[in-house]
């Protein structure tokens, strides 16, 4: 399998060169033959990539330990989920799933027949196999996964015990389909600058590319953060962690980006805010790859200091300058059609939207870089902490939330102060009483946290009053009974209602972050065998250790059972697992999720005997809500990039006016 791998990645590399060479001569030429050639090329990348992927998962399932990726990463007695998603575990396994899906979706750019865009298609289709053309360099010179050691040991190292996860099959993977996602509308904006084309077609082709995008990384950041919650036995999920803080970056440039394009379309405004937007945030892609495999930072997520690290910086550095270097060019092509007319509207709420979320974009990727910079200037190492992330980010977060609710209120162009009071009054006296009411009987009364869970329930008034009024006049007009009508709003205004879904969970998620963090609750204790630790409304009694064996790993566990409110609640078995393949104890904690709170309980130590633990229990208020959320960000998401039914109607008109 080595040499098959190493061979389609071999080809793949000159396929790649072929196709970027054909299509500069077939768009400079205006030949279509050429161009054909290239987008065949495109698709036998797609090929050679799958082949290469196959053939490395098949060595990690078969256990070829001849190859060196795979007698590191895996062993006989890892199980097969895990030897699976070994394929991504390391550098250069990982750099070929990117590579991998990125040749998967420039396939399918290319293969598209839509007439809107097609003159901008070859040009985003060059743009992509030079991207591609970068993993190639590396895959094949760098980092093959496919290296061989010289002989086949008897097994391999394993997998690192902390990877061994459902949270790190789904994080890696899905993180990568959102980096990899946003070269879409990268190379596209950068053949709409080549070509003059600024207008808001390009916007609409990458969409629905943008928005999955985004999904798939704000997948990926929940997941790594319930990894972290689950694996690293510390009690919280993020801790602005550098690695943590380069996949939010992305993440937050592509929600500016996906809110201000909404300008473009319907104004024309916005154009070379627009273009930087999106310029960034592909360039963040690369610059959280090149923090998680230069080991210039330390970070529990990286893969240590690397060369390949360099590389990204450079190739970084090249997709700056050339973007940048075609923005001046085309400068003047980036002109606003239209001006702001009004504070008091929705293009200026979703103007301040940006700006705070470049703010808080800014923030992190400062507080991220100090260390390097420190470093270089004064030769030493500064750490910034979360101190600083969260006085910047949480007020700001606040503000988010607070626009989140006002904007899709307000009108476009210019709105009354007559129609703002008529939109907001309701809401915002029943926000007061809200907030007066948790203040007084929740005792709610830090004010951070207070406008926090303040404006969420703000936001989810709003939210809930556009549906009622929607629904209200389909069964008004079209006499609908309740459920149709809601059912018939959303399928027919997807777009528009999937976002308010998506607000939703954002707003779930704020009150899941607002609770975790605030009133964290946390003791360690030591306890004695049959010894009770009363914690809160908890009675957690301490029954002793265990020791469980299986080929693979030692498990020493504590035994607890747990009352709340003197009633039986659960039990949990708190561990420190010792695999065979591992010099160091891992961790594994134990919790019962609820509503209003979960029940964490760390086993940090014991004595020769076993009669007495070390236990470290706490208590995250809320926190199933931040994990709840991103299941409704998924279903929220997923209905806004379904076409809707007026969409698949206007399609269908202009495709009977060209027949005609």
């Amino acid at each position: 399998m080595a040499e098959v791998g190493s061979i389609a990645l071999l080809i793949s590399l000159v396929v790649t060169i072929y196709s970027i060479v054909a299509y500069i001569l077939g768009l400079k030429q205006k030949n279509k033959r050429l161009l054909k050639s290239a987008e065949n090329g495109v698709f036998a990348n797609a090929i050679l990539t799958t082949v290469a992927s196959a053939a490395l998962l098949y060595a990690l399932v078969t256990s070829d330990f001849s190859i060196k990726y795979v007698a590191h990463y895996t062993n006989f007695a890892l199980p097969l989920a895990y030897k699976i998603s070994a394929f991504w575990a390391g550098n250069s396994g990982s750099l070929l799933l990117w590579y991998w899906v990125l040749s998967i979706y420039a396939a399918i750019i290319a293969s598209s027949k839509k007439p809107e865009g097609a003159q901008m298609r070859p040009y985003a289709s060059a743009v992509l196999m030079f991207i591609s053309l970068f993993f190639a360099l590396v895959l094949n010179f760098e980092a093959s996964p496919f290296a061989q050691l010289g002989f086949t040991p008897q097994d391999g190292q394993g997998l690192n015990p902390m990877l061994q996860n459902v949270g790190m099959v789904i994080h890696p993977v899905t993180t990568y389909l959102g980096y990899v996602g946003f070269a879409v509308p990268f190379a596209f904006a950068m053949a709409a600058l080549y070509l003059k084309k600024t207008g808001a077609t390009w916007i609409k082709l990458t969409r629905r590319w943008t928005l999955i995008a985004w999904l798939f990384l704000s997948i990926g950041i929940v997941s790594g953060g319930q990894w972290a919650y689950v694996e690293l036995g510390w009690g919280g999920y993020w801790a602005w962690d550098p690695v943590e803080n380069a996949s939010l970056l992305p993440w937050l440039t592509s929600t500016a980006f996906f809110h201000s394009v909404m300008i473009q379309e319907r104004k024309g405004m916005l154009k070379i805010w627009n273009v930087l937007l999106i310029i960034i945030t592909f360039a963040l892609t690369l610059f959280g790859t090149f923090l998680t495999r230069s080991g210039i930072l330390s970070s529990v997520h990286a893969f240590g200091e690397s060369q390949i690290g360099l590389y990204f910086l450079i190739f970084m550095g090249v997709i700056l300058a050339g973007s940048l270097n075609l923005f001046a060019i085309r400068r003047k092509s980036l002109e606003s059609e239209n001006e702001f007319e009004s504070t008091l509207s929705k293009e200026s709420s979703f103007l301040f939207n940006n700006l705070l979320l470049v703010g808080s974009a800014f923030a992190v990727f400062w507080g991220t870089i100090y260390p390097i910079i420190s470093e270089a200037v004064r030769g030493v190492k500064v750490t910034v902490g979360p101190p600083f992330f969260n006085q910047v980010n949480v007020p700001i977060g606040i503000l988010l939330v607070i626009l989140t609710g006002i904007c899709p209120l307000i009108a476009w162009r210019k709105s009354s102060w007559q129609n703002f009071r008529k939109n907001f009054l309701a809401p915002l006296v029943l926000s007061i009483i809200f907030a007066a009411g948790i203040y007084i009987t929740m005792g709610v009364n830090e004010i951070y946290p207070l406008l926090a869970l303040t404006s969420s329930f703000f936001v989810f008034l709003t939210i809930i009053m556009e549906f009622y009024r929607g629904v209200k006049a389909r069964m008004k007009m079209k006499d609908e009974g309740l459920m149709t009508a809601l059912f018939r709003l959303v399928s027919r205004n997807r777009r528009r209602y999937g976002g308010y879904i998506v607000h939703l969970a954002v707003v779930i998620m704020i009150i899941g972050i607002t609770g975790s963090s605030a009133y964290k609750l946390e003791r360690e204790v030591t306890v004695n065998q049959g010894e009770v630790i009363h914690f809160e409304e908890y009675d957690i009694t301490y029954h002793g250790l265990k020791v469980q064996k299986d080929p693979n790993k030692d498990t020493v566990y504590a035994n607890l059972s747990v009352k709340k409110n003197g009633k039986p609640y659960t039990t949990l078995r708190p561990a420190k697992q010792y695999f065979k393949t591992w010099e160091e104890p891992v961790t594994e904690v134990d919790f019962k999720s609820g509503i209003e709170e979960d029940l964490y309980i760390i086993l940090a130590g014991w004595s020769d005997s076993g009669a007495q633990a070390i236990l470290k229990v706490v208590i995250n208020p809320l926190v199933s809500w931040l994990f709840f959320g991103i299941n409704i960000l998924i279903v929220g998401t997923l209905i806004a990039v379904w076409p809707d039914d007026r969409q698949r109607s206007i399609e269908l008109l202009k495709e009977m006016h060209k027949d005609a």
